[in-house]
Protein backbone atom coordinates (compact mmCIF):
# COMPACT_ATOMS: atom_id res chain seq x y z
CA UNK A 1 0.00 0.00 0.00
CA UNK A 2 1.43 3.56 -1.09
CA UNK A 3 2.27 5.61 1.78
CA UNK A 4 -0.01 8.46 1.84
CA UNK A 5 -0.20 11.97 3.72
CA UNK A 6 -2.76 13.00 6.07
CA UNK A 7 -4.40 15.47 4.07
CA UNK A 8 -5.79 18.84 5.85
CA UNK A 9 -8.88 18.29 7.20
CA UNK A 10 -10.73 21.72 5.97
CA UNK A 11 -14.07 20.99 8.03
CA UNK A 12 -12.23 20.57 11.46
CA UNK A 13 -13.92 24.35 12.40
CA UNK A 14 -17.59 24.47 10.66
CA UNK A 15 -18.98 27.97 11.84
CA UNK A 16 -22.57 28.18 12.50
CA UNK A 17 -25.04 28.22 9.68
CA UNK A 18 -29.17 28.40 8.95
CA UNK A 19 -29.10 24.48 8.90
CA UNK A 20 -28.53 24.99 13.01
CA UNK A 21 -32.33 23.87 14.01
CA UNK A 22 -34.24 26.47 15.64
CA UNK A 23 -35.16 24.12 18.42
CA UNK A 24 -31.66 24.10 19.62
CA UNK A 25 -32.65 24.38 23.42
CA UNK A 26 -34.06 20.99 22.87
CA UNK A 27 -30.35 19.56 22.40
CA UNK A 28 -27.06 19.44 24.08
CA UNK A 29 -23.94 21.10 23.04
CA UNK A 30 -22.91 24.72 22.08
CA UNK A 31 -23.10 24.81 17.90
CA UNK A 32 -21.38 28.29 17.29
CA UNK A 33 -18.38 25.97 16.13
CA UNK A 34 -17.56 22.02 15.56
CA UNK A 35 -14.99 19.39 15.57
CA UNK A 36 -14.66 17.04 13.17
CA UNK A 37 -14.19 13.34 14.14
CA UNK A 38 -12.26 12.88 11.13
CA UNK A 39 -14.88 10.59 9.49
CA UNK A 40 -17.36 12.92 7.21
CA UNK A 41 -20.14 9.85 7.54
CA UNK A 42 -19.80 10.03 11.42
CA UNK A 43 -20.11 13.44 11.68
CA UNK A 44 -23.24 13.53 9.59
CA UNK A 45 -24.37 10.93 11.80
CA UNK A 46 -23.79 12.87 14.90
CA UNK A 47 -25.36 16.35 14.19
CA UNK A 48 -26.02 16.77 10.59
CA UNK A 49 -29.67 17.43 11.48
CA UNK A 50 -28.00 20.63 13.64
CA UNK A 51 -25.33 22.03 11.20
CA UNK A 52 -24.41 21.11 7.52
CA UNK A 53 -21.89 18.60 7.61
CA UNK A 54 -22.14 17.42 11.76
CA UNK A 55 -19.45 17.33 14.19
CA UNK A 56 -18.96 17.54 17.66
CA UNK A 57 -20.31 20.73 19.52
CA UNK A 58 -18.79 21.96 22.99
CA UNK A 59 -20.15 21.85 26.68
CA UNK A 60 -20.55 18.07 25.88
CA UNK A 61 -19.38 14.46 27.25
CA UNK A 62 -18.80 11.91 24.83
CA UNK A 63 -18.17 7.86 25.59
CA UNK A 64 -16.59 6.14 23.08
CA UNK A 65 -17.09 2.06 23.61
CA UNK A 66 -16.21 -0.90 22.53
CA UNK A 67 -13.99 -4.19 22.20
CA UNK A 68 -9.98 -4.32 22.69
CA UNK A 69 -8.63 -2.70 18.89
CA UNK A 70 -12.07 -1.29 17.33
CA UNK A 71 -10.17 1.84 16.89
CA UNK A 72 -11.43 3.90 20.35
CA UNK A 73 -7.31 5.55 20.87
CA UNK A 74 -7.17 6.58 17.40
CA UNK A 75 -11.05 8.10 17.17
CA UNK A 76 -9.96 10.48 20.53
CA UNK A 77 -6.54 11.36 18.88
CA UNK A 78 -8.58 12.18 15.75
CA UNK A 79 -11.06 14.19 17.71
CA UNK A 80 -7.86 15.82 19.75
CA UNK A 81 -5.93 16.77 16.85
CA UNK A 82 -8.61 18.37 15.28
CA UNK A 83 -9.02 20.54 18.86
CA UNK A 84 -5.72 21.38 18.71
CA UNK A 85 -5.72 22.81 14.67
CA UNK A 86 -8.40 25.07 15.82
CA UNK A 87 -5.93 26.97 18.46
CA UNK A 88 -7.88 25.17 21.38
CA UNK A 89 -6.05 23.69 24.52
CA UNK A 90 -6.24 19.95 25.03
CA UNK A 91 -5.83 18.14 28.60
CA UNK A 92 -5.09 14.91 27.57
CA UNK A 93 -5.23 12.14 30.47
CA UNK A 94 -3.79 8.52 29.69
CA UNK A 95 -4.03 5.93 32.39
CA UNK A 96 -3.05 3.45 30.01
CA UNK A 97 0.22 5.47 28.96
CA UNK A 98 -0.34 4.35 25.49
CA UNK A 99 0.03 7.75 23.63
CA UNK A 100 3.62 8.61 22.54
CA UNK A 101 4.54 11.34 20.33
CA UNK A 102 5.02 8.89 17.00
CA UNK A 103 1.33 8.04 17.53
CA UNK A 104 0.19 11.47 18.04
CA UNK A 105 2.05 12.85 15.15
CA UNK A 106 -0.17 10.33 13.20
CA UNK A 107 -2.87 13.05 13.84
CA UNK A 108 -1.13 16.19 13.83
CA UNK A 109 -1.22 16.06 17.31
CA UNK A 110 1.70 18.22 19.49
CA UNK A 111 1.99 16.40 22.81
CA UNK A 112 4.25 19.21 23.76
CA UNK A 113 1.77 21.84 23.81
CA UNK A 114 -0.72 20.05 25.79
CA UNK A 115 -1.45 19.15 29.69
CA UNK A 116 -1.09 15.28 29.73
CA UNK A 117 -0.88 13.39 32.79
CA UNK A 118 -1.25 9.49 33.98
CA UNK A 119 -3.50 9.41 36.13
CA UNK A 120 -4.59 6.40 38.53
CA UNK A 121 -7.77 7.19 40.17
CA UNK A 122 -11.44 8.29 39.11
CA UNK A 123 -11.13 11.64 41.10
CA UNK A 124 -7.84 12.77 39.23
CA UNK A 125 -9.34 12.89 36.14
CA UNK A 126 -12.34 14.66 36.97
CA UNK A 127 -10.94 17.10 39.49
CA UNK A 128 -8.75 18.11 37.42
CA UNK A 129 -11.04 19.24 34.60
CA UNK A 130 -13.19 21.44 37.62
CA UNK A 131 -9.78 23.16 38.12
CA UNK A 132 -8.36 23.93 34.63
CA UNK A 133 -7.76 26.95 33.48
CA UNK A 134 -7.98 27.74 29.70
CA UNK A 135 -6.55 30.89 28.07
CA UNK A 136 -9.32 31.17 25.16
CA UNK A 137 -12.89 30.47 26.09
CA UNK A 138 -14.11 31.36 22.57
CA UNK A 139 -12.72 28.30 20.98
CA UNK A 140 -13.73 24.54 22.19
CA UNK A 141 -10.87 23.40 24.55
CA UNK A 142 -10.80 19.28 24.58
CA UNK A 143 -10.41 16.98 27.36
CA UNK A 144 -9.08 13.35 26.42
CA UNK A 145 -9.51 10.05 28.46
CA UNK A 146 -8.14 7.09 27.39
CA UNK A 147 -9.61 5.03 28.72
CA UNK A 148 -12.22 5.17 31.96
CA UNK A 149 -11.78 1.36 32.38
CA UNK A 150 -8.25 1.54 33.44
CA UNK A 151 -9.25 3.90 36.30
CA UNK A 152 -8.80 3.00 39.99
CA UNK A 153 -10.35 4.00 42.84
CA UNK A 154 -8.64 5.48 45.54
CA UNK A 155 -9.25 2.64 48.13
CA UNK A 156 -8.23 0.13 45.88
CA UNK A 157 -4.77 2.18 45.09
CA UNK A 158 -4.56 2.47 48.71
CA UNK A 159 -5.22 -1.26 49.65
CA UNK A 160 -7.49 -0.95 52.45
CA UNK A 161 -10.17 -3.07 50.64
CA UNK A 162 -11.04 -4.86 47.23
CA UNK A 163 -13.15 -2.89 44.83
CA UNK A 164 -16.15 -5.20 45.68
CA UNK A 165 -18.67 -5.85 42.82
CA UNK A 166 -17.17 -2.87 40.98
CA UNK A 167 -19.81 -0.87 43.49
CA UNK A 168 -16.92 1.51 44.44
CA UNK A 169 -15.73 2.53 41.17
CA UNK A 170 -19.30 3.37 40.06
CA UNK A 171 -19.75 5.34 43.42
CA UNK A 172 -17.00 7.42 42.06
CA UNK A 173 -17.62 7.63 38.67
CA UNK A 174 -20.74 8.92 39.93
CA UNK A 175 -19.56 11.50 42.27
CA UNK A 176 -17.39 12.90 40.45
CA UNK A 177 -19.93 13.22 36.83
CA UNK A 178 -22.32 15.30 38.86
CA UNK A 179 -19.82 17.70 39.84
CA UNK A 180 -17.95 17.97 36.78
CA UNK A 181 -20.67 18.37 33.75
CA UNK A 182 -21.43 21.28 34.52
CA UNK A 183 -18.05 22.78 34.45
CA UNK A 184 -17.98 21.09 31.23
CA UNK A 185 -21.42 22.83 29.97
CA UNK A 186 -20.84 26.10 30.98
CA UNK A 187 -17.37 26.50 29.84
CA UNK A 188 -17.72 24.93 26.78
CA UNK A 189 -15.57 22.12 27.18
CA UNK A 190 -15.26 19.02 25.06
CA UNK A 191 -14.72 16.18 26.73
CA UNK A 192 -14.34 13.00 25.09
CA UNK A 193 -13.33 9.64 26.94
CA UNK A 194 -12.83 6.06 25.68
CA UNK A 195 -14.16 3.39 27.39
CA UNK A 196 -14.04 -0.88 26.78
CA UNK A 197 -16.59 -3.34 27.27
CA UNK A 198 -17.08 -5.96 29.65
CA UNK A 199 -19.17 -9.32 29.80
CA UNK A 200 -21.65 -8.49 31.99
CA UNK A 201 -21.97 -12.10 33.93
CA UNK A 202 -24.86 -11.27 35.63
CA UNK A 203 -27.29 -10.46 32.68
CA UNK A 204 -30.69 -11.67 32.36
CA UNK A 205 -32.82 -12.71 28.84
CA UNK A 206 -33.34 -9.08 28.60
CA UNK A 207 -30.35 -7.22 29.81
CA UNK A 208 -27.56 -6.19 28.15
CA UNK A 209 -25.03 -8.43 27.49
CA UNK A 210 -21.93 -6.39 27.02
CA UNK A 211 -21.66 -3.07 29.48
CA UNK A 212 -19.11 -0.64 29.67
CA UNK A 213 -17.48 -0.15 32.83
CA UNK A 214 -17.87 2.42 35.70
CA UNK A 215 -21.53 1.74 36.60
CA UNK A 216 -24.25 3.44 34.74
CA UNK A 217 -23.48 7.18 35.38
CA UNK A 218 -21.37 7.52 32.46
CA UNK A 219 -24.33 6.34 30.35
CA UNK A 220 -26.44 8.88 31.97
CA UNK A 221 -23.96 11.84 32.31
CA UNK A 222 -22.97 11.23 28.57
CA UNK A 223 -24.63 13.38 25.83
CA UNK A 224 -23.07 11.38 23.18
CA UNK A 225 -22.51 7.64 23.19
CA UNK A 226 -20.69 5.93 19.94
CA UNK A 227 -20.50 1.85 20.28
CA UNK A 228 -17.52 0.61 17.90
CA UNK A 229 -18.43 -2.91 16.78
CA UNK A 230 -15.56 -5.74 16.45
CA UNK A 231 -13.93 -4.46 13.67
CA UNK A 232 -13.07 -6.80 10.56
CA UNK A 233 -9.36 -6.79 9.49
CA UNK A 234 -8.22 -5.21 6.17
CA UNK A 235 -5.84 -7.48 4.45
CA UNK A 236 -3.29 -6.24 1.21
CA UNK A 237 -1.82 -9.03 -0.51
CA UNK A 238 1.93 -7.87 -2.87
CA UNK A 239 3.85 -10.88 -4.77
CA UNK A 240 7.13 -11.53 -3.84
CA UNK A 241 9.76 -14.17 -5.37
CA UNK A 242 6.28 -15.40 -6.97
CA UNK A 243 5.04 -15.73 -3.69
CA UNK A 244 1.92 -14.62 -2.22
CA UNK A 245 2.65 -12.07 0.60
CA UNK A 246 -0.38 -11.41 3.27
CA UNK A 247 -0.64 -8.23 5.90
CA UNK A 248 -3.09 -6.82 7.68
CA UNK A 249 -2.86 -3.46 6.94
CA UNK A 250 -5.83 -1.80 8.61
CA UNK A 251 -9.35 -2.48 10.51
CA UNK A 252 -12.81 -1.74 9.51
CA UNK A 253 -15.49 -0.93 12.15
CA UNK A 254 -19.00 0.42 12.44
CA UNK A 255 -20.22 3.20 15.29
CA UNK A 256 -23.61 3.54 15.99
CA UNK A 257 -24.73 6.84 17.52
CA UNK A 258 -25.82 4.81 20.52
CA UNK A 259 -26.90 7.52 22.80
CA UNK A 260 -27.73 10.78 22.09
CA UNK A 261 -29.10 14.10 22.98
CA UNK A 262 -26.84 16.12 20.58
CA UNK A 263 -29.70 15.41 17.79
CA UNK A 264 -31.00 12.00 16.91
CA UNK A 265 -29.72 8.53 17.73
CA UNK A 266 -29.43 4.90 16.47
CA UNK A 267 -27.74 5.72 12.97
CA UNK A 268 -24.66 3.43 11.93
CA UNK A 269 -21.53 4.22 10.18
CA UNK A 270 -18.58 2.56 8.67
CA UNK A 271 -15.13 3.93 9.70
CA UNK A 272 -11.75 2.82 8.24
CA UNK A 273 -8.51 3.07 9.82
CA UNK A 274 -5.36 2.12 8.57
CA UNK A 275 -2.10 1.44 10.18
CA UNK A 276 0.36 4.27 10.71
CA UNK A 277 -2.29 6.92 9.06
CA UNK A 278 -5.46 6.71 11.35
CA UNK A 279 -9.10 7.07 9.53
CA UNK A 280 -8.97 6.66 6.41
CA UNK A 281 -11.66 9.21 5.45
CA UNK A 282 -11.52 9.50 1.32
CA UNK A 283 -11.81 5.61 1.42
CA UNK A 284 -15.11 5.72 3.38
CA UNK A 285 -16.17 8.50 1.47
CA UNK A 286 -15.94 7.08 -1.99
CA UNK A 287 -17.24 4.00 -0.95
CA UNK A 288 -20.58 5.48 0.21
CA UNK A 289 -21.08 7.77 -2.81
CA UNK A 290 -20.78 3.85 -4.89
CA UNK A 291 -22.70 2.66 -2.30
CA UNK A 292 -25.84 4.90 -3.08
CA UNK A 293 -25.21 5.52 -6.79
CA UNK A 294 -25.70 3.81 -9.64
CA UNK A 295 -22.25 3.62 -10.48
CA UNK A 296 -20.23 0.54 -10.64
CA UNK A 297 -16.73 2.27 -10.23
CA UNK A 298 -15.62 5.01 -8.39
CA UNK A 299 -16.85 8.96 -9.00
CA UNK A 300 -16.47 12.21 -8.10
CA UNK A 301 -19.10 14.62 -9.10
CA UNK A 302 -20.24 12.12 -11.61
CA UNK A 303 -16.69 11.80 -13.53
CA UNK A 304 -15.21 8.41 -13.22
CA UNK A 305 -11.90 7.87 -11.40
CA UNK A 306 -10.97 4.42 -11.79
CA UNK A 307 -12.35 0.90 -11.20
CA UNK A 308 -9.74 0.63 -8.37
CA UNK A 309 -9.95 1.94 -4.75
CA UNK A 310 -6.18 2.78 -4.24
CA UNK A 311 -6.13 4.49 -7.74
CA UNK A 312 -9.12 6.47 -7.06
CA UNK A 313 -7.34 7.43 -3.66
CA UNK A 314 -4.58 8.26 -4.98
CA UNK A 315 -6.50 10.51 -7.58
CA UNK A 316 -8.10 12.34 -4.65
CA UNK A 317 -4.72 13.50 -2.90
CA UNK A 318 -3.20 14.37 -5.78
CA UNK A 319 -5.63 16.80 -7.65
CA UNK A 320 -5.97 19.69 -5.70
CA UNK A 321 -9.95 20.91 -4.74
CA UNK A 322 -10.79 17.44 -4.85
CA UNK A 323 -10.93 16.09 -0.94
CA UNK A 324 -13.03 18.99 -0.54
CA UNK A 325 -15.47 18.69 -3.44
CA UNK A 326 -15.33 14.69 -2.25
CA UNK A 327 -16.87 15.37 0.84
CA UNK A 328 -19.10 18.05 -0.15
CA UNK A 329 -20.69 15.47 -2.63
CA UNK A 330 -20.98 13.21 0.38
CA UNK A 331 -22.58 15.83 2.74
CA UNK A 332 -24.98 16.19 -0.38
CA UNK A 333 -25.76 12.65 -0.88
CA UNK A 334 -26.50 12.63 3.14
CA UNK A 335 -28.95 15.11 3.22
CA UNK A 336 -30.62 13.17 0.12
CA UNK A 337 -31.03 10.13 2.21
CA UNK A 338 -32.26 11.94 4.89
CA UNK A 339 -34.93 13.81 3.46
CA UNK A 340 -36.47 10.29 2.40
CA UNK A 341 -36.84 9.63 5.76
CA UNK A 342 -38.34 13.70 6.88
CA UNK A 343 -42.10 12.89 8.49
CA UNK A 344 -44.06 15.91 7.99
CA UNK A 345 -46.67 16.12 10.93
CA UNK A 346 -48.84 18.48 13.04
CA UNK A 347 -47.61 19.53 16.17
CA UNK A 348 -49.84 18.19 19.25
CA UNK A 349 -51.90 21.09 20.92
Amino acid sequence: MMERKKPALSQQVKKRTDSVSKNKKEYDGDFGAVISTGSTLLDLAISSGRIKGGGLPGGILVEIFGPTGSGKTVLLSEIAGAVQRQKGQIMFHDPEARLNKQFARLFDLNTNEMEYTIPDTIPEVFKSVRNWKVENKKVINGIFADSLAALSTETEMQKEEGDRMGMRRAKEFSEELRKTCRIIKENNYLMVCSNQVRINVDAGPYQQKYISPGGESIGFYSSLRLRVSKPEKIKQKIKMAGKDVIRVVGVKSEIEIYKSSVWEPFRIVPVTIIFQYGIDDIRDCLQFIKDFTDNNVYTLNGKILDKSMEESIAIIENENGYSKLLKNEVINLWEEIESKFKIERKLKR
